[in-house]
């Protein structure tokens, strides 16, 4: 019976006028929702046998009807219009089917659009998954083009945000691009005093006096969005002993506190061992809750200061989710020395990832001993196998790659 002129007795006009689409459907819907319930027989019933509802797209309304229909779900690229209409005609089961769709969706590109729907749709948990991401992965969300569409409200939540974990020129080269954006969508010429005034308060709530003053004069004082008067006093607040009062804050963000998961219970060295001749140290891992793996601890010489140069990389399924190529010092003591990724990745849970470091430098260094293959570390329990990457001898029991650096 769904979309079927057969014994239909109403018909809905749905979308706005002109691009409207005519919609067959029964009064035994109302079986299925309140909302059609009071339409078809509370007492302010409809009479008339076309109701129109221009505020609903016609393709999320059909998905809406064919779930009432028939317990399925098309899935479909207007999922928030879907959630919308799922919310508006009390449909529970299919609004957290939509909402349980964005969360599997949700990545640093469409983190700062979904916060802006999830608020509208007042759906906490999705917020708090958005939160998640953009705090973890907060350079990636800020530069997205998701980024510039949101209202005026969820920018100035974000940039009030004290966990997001990026540089504050960051933040302000963000911000600046959102203002350019709106400008667009007021129709207005894109001009340092219309971004001004489209930021309204939001360009105060930057940190600006939390920059270096080299990111300073190299970005913000050269943006022209500044007063002469504001970009005077910041050089002032910067240098001289007199600091005049700023309408900026003055505090740096906290961001996100990296946490460890070691899985060695101790280190040691031998003189003919653990030797690096560009061979590769992997493990694999898994975990019981959604992270973000923003590096590794590895350990240094065994022989004094050395320096390395390294390559690291986060696999899945054989495929490269992340990789970076740099250098660290080792000062010859048995402590963990910390290799980022260029920007934390999004790991599932109950998935294996594959991680490695290949080495090049001081052939001898420290070890671990008594791996573990299960490690609780807070709220998240890993679990460590060995890895067919591994040619230089690492795995569960003893090797190289002794911490995880991770947000949760």
């Amino acid at each position: 019976m769904f979309n079927n002129e057969l014994m239909a007795d109403v018909h809905f006009i749905v979308g706005p006028l002109g691009a409207s689409k005519k919609v067959p459907a029964h009064k035994y819907l109302a079986v299925g929702s309140s909302v059609f319930y009071a339409m078809f027989y509370g007492d302010l019933a409809e009479v008339r046998s076309e109701i129109h509802i221009p505020d609903v797209e016609p393709a999320a309304f059909l998905i809406l009807l064919k779930y009432m229909y028939s317990d399925e779900i098309d899935e479909a690229d207007t999922v928030l219009a879907t959630l919308y209409a799922a919310k508006k005609y009390i449909v529970p089961a299919l609004a957290k089917a939509c909402v349980n769709f964005l969360e599997t969706s949700l990545e640093a590109k469409n983190a700062c659009v979904l916060l802006s729907q999830s608020r509208l749709f007042e759906e906490p948990e999705l917020t708090q998954r958005c939160w998640e991401v953009i705090d973890a992965q907060a350079e990636m969300a800020l530069k997205s083009e998701g980024f510039c569409e949101i209202d005026q409200q969820t920018l100035e939540i974000i940039v009030t945000r004290e966990a997001l974990n990026t540089k504050e020129v960051v933040v302000f080269e963000a911000v600046l691009n959102w203002a350019e954006a709106e400008c667009k969508r007021q129709g207005l010429p894109i001009t340092p005093r219309n971004k001004r005034n489209v930021l309204g308060k939001a360009l105060y709530l930057v940190r600006i006096p939390t920059m270096t003053l080299e990111e300073f004069a190299n970005g913000a004082a050269q943006s022209d969005i500044l007063t002469l008067e504001e970009t005077h006093n910041i050089f002032l607040w910067y240098t001289a002993a007199n600091k005049p009062k700023l309408e900026f804050p003055l505090t740096k963000r906290k961001g996100l506190v990296p946490q460890r998961c070691h899985r060695f219970q101790s280190s040691a060295y031998r003189s003919n061992q653990w030797r690096y001749r560009g061979r590769c140290d992997s493990i694999q891992f898994a975990v019981d809750k959604r992270i973000f793996i923003a590096g590794l601890g590895l350990y240094g010489s065994s022989c004094g200061k050395a320096e390395y140069s390294v390559k690291i990389e986060l696999k899945r399924l054989g495929i490269v989710l992340a990789q970076n190529l740099t250098k660290f010092t080792s000062d010859g003591s048995s402590n963990t020395f910390s290799v980022w990724f260029e920007h934390p990745v999004q790991v599932e849970q109950d998935t294996f990832y594959n991680v490695s470091a290949i080495l090049d430098g001081n052939e001898l260094s420290y070890f671990g001993q008594e791996g573990m293959t299960e490690v609780q570390c807070g709220k998240v329990t890993f679990q460590f196998q060995c890895s067919s990457d591994s040619t230089n001898g690492t795995g569960v029991q003893g090797g190289q790659i002794p911490e995880l650096i991770f947000y949760a």
